[in-house]
């Protein structure tokens, strides 16, 4: 289901800019530290947490470009401005999650038949446990941002690092019980668990961008509200044709108000006018079309996405 952003979008921009950067640094120290600790322990459930890691700072970075080109002006070739660009970035970022999985199981399934006894266990152990509390702090961070923004990008991270903490407790639980337990196998199993927690979440992650991309309708609740604020003129009687696409930080909409037909054109600017400023209200960062037509006399439109049943005043 499509989300409304719920703030100007100047505001939102410094809301993601913010959080992005923090994903970035985050992801940067879960790499270094993961690396020295797989590098002392020859974990592969740790080598699974540290190639997901690797990837998830290349998807962050992309994410970091993302969200600030996603809030350019609208240019001579861009007329809807760049918003869907976090959806390209959230489209990224599910393959690089996909490609995590596949390393992880390959390795996983390697070492299944190949064990190999673990080394320097307490670093591993100490590593994930750390690298776990630092990506739930950021999952708080990237969860305060959604609410406000609905950012698609965000959102898309935000299932990368979830599935982040997911991965370190079970691959800590794997290099625990191999450490501690001698069952050797329950490192690799551990890996195989993290590479189905990833690909799970990477299906949620291409399901996301694929409705912005896809111009999927916002919600029907969004739907409900903006036509009950348009009505609150007495003079709209009704809202027909509604169409509503979320675009990264923007939302677009476009719908026909039915007006009472001996309105002067003056009149009835006024009364689009009026009703727009009440929508940009509570959608702040929304782009509006609206077309009057006459109540009771008004033929149906044409073009590719004509109407199909006649105008209901």
């Amino acid at each position: 289901m499509t989300t409304v952003p719920a703030l100007p979008a100047a505001e939102t921009a410094a809301l993601t800019r913010r959080v992005t950067l923090l994903s970035v640094i985050t992801a940067a120290a879960l790499v270094a530290m993961k690396a020295a600790a797989w590098a002392a322990s020859g974990s592969v459930a740790l080598l699974a947490s540290l190639a997901d890691s690797g990837l998830d700072l290349v998807a962050s970075l992309a994410t970091f470009f993302a969200v600030r080109y996603a809030v350019a002006p609208p240019d001579p070739e861009h007329r809807f401005g760049h918003g869907k660009a976090e959806a390209f970035a959230s489209l990224f970022q599910g393959g690089l999650v996909f490609a995590s999985a596949a390393l992880i199981g390959r390795e996983a399934i390697v070492d299944l038949i190949h064990p190999r006894p673990l080394q320097q266990e307490g670093w591993a152990i100490a590593v994930m446990a750390v690298s776990t509390l630092m990506t739930a702090g950021l999952i708080a961070a990237q969860t305060q941002v959604l609410r406000r923004t609905g950012s698609v990008a965000v959102s898309g991270d935000r299932a990368h690092y979830a599935s982040d903490v997911a991965s370190n407790l079970v691959a800590l639980a794997g290099v625990a019980a191999a450490a501690l337990l001698g069952l050797a196998n329950c490192d690799a199993i551990a890996a195989l668990i993290v590479a189905a927690v990833l690909l799970w979440g990477a299906i949620g992650v291409f399901r996301e961008a694929a409705n912005q991309l896809l111009d999927h309708e916002l919600s029907p609740e969004a739907r409900d509200r903006i036509v009950e604020i348009v009505t609150r003129d007495a003079r709209i009687a009704g809202v027909h044709q509604l169409r509503t696409r979320a675009a990264g930080p923007f939302v677009h909409m476009q719908m026909h108000l039915d007006l009472d037909p001996e309105l002067s054109l003056a009149d009835a600017h006024k009364v689009l006018v009026d009703a727009e400023k009440r929508v940009l209200e509570i959608f702040p960062s929304a782009d509006i079309i609206m077309h009057a037509d006459p109540r009771g006399r008004a033929e149906p439109h044409g073009g590719a996405f004509a109407e199909t049943a006649p105008i209901q005043a």
